[in-house]
């Protein structure tokens, strides 16, 4: 079966306008408190389909041979925009602690502008860590943005979530200085 040569890169793309709904239907949840129970339902759930899109355009594009610079470039871009959404929306919910997502926005958007700074040169695609990385981060936002907490009790829910955080952050800090490390060899072999 043959599918559409850009169609990875669409899904993509449809990631980042994804984002932006998202994160407004996670604020206004915040906002109207106790009877937006539904709303953060939806606003989870448009998250976990989102960023389920993310393994859905790299298995297309590797599984039909589609790999492409573009992909390479928006993918990580538009993981981090939906990410970097749920982990902002958090902390403006108070439900995440700022230095954790501050810590982690630094770190994402750092190599994105590395990114683009170097794209004339080379595409860098995601490595094995940075890929782990997106992972944990998808589970933890996943875990913290739907109410499960309706169901495992707050206590279970806050405990999993600062668990899972700080997770998340320890692999986002190990993968920045691991892409650094390979940055930096990468210059010295192509010099």
């Amino acid at each position: 079966m043959a599918i559409p040569r850009q169609l990875p890169n669409a899904i993509t793309i449809a990631r980042i306008p994804l984002a932006v709904v998202f994160f407004v239907l996670l604020l206004l949840a915040g906002t109207f408190g106790a009877d937006s129970l539904t709303m953060r339902w939806v606003a989870g759930a448009l998250f976990v389909l989102a960023i389920s899109t993310d393994w859905v355009d790299g298995y297309l594009a590797r599984r039909y041979d589609i790999v492409s610079d573009f992909g390479k470039l928006w993918d990580p871009i538009a993981d981090k925009l939906l990410t970097g959404a749920g982990f902002l929306g958090l902390a403006i919910l108070g439900e995440v602690q700022w230095w954790i997502v501050i810590l982690i926005l630094i770190r994402e958007w750092g190599i994105t502008v590395h990114r683009f700074m170097i794209v004339h040169e080379h595409v860098v695609a995601a490595a094995w860590m940075g890929k782990i990385k997106t992972v944990v981060q998808a589970v933890a936002l996943s875990w913290a943005l739907l109410p499960l907490h309706v169901w495992v009790g707050m206590p279970v829910w806050t405990i999993t979530t600062l668990v899972l955080m700080i997770a998340a952050l320890v692999l986002t800090v190990a993968s920045g200085v691991d892409y650094v490390v390979a940055q930096v060899r990468g210059r010295r072999d192509r010099a």
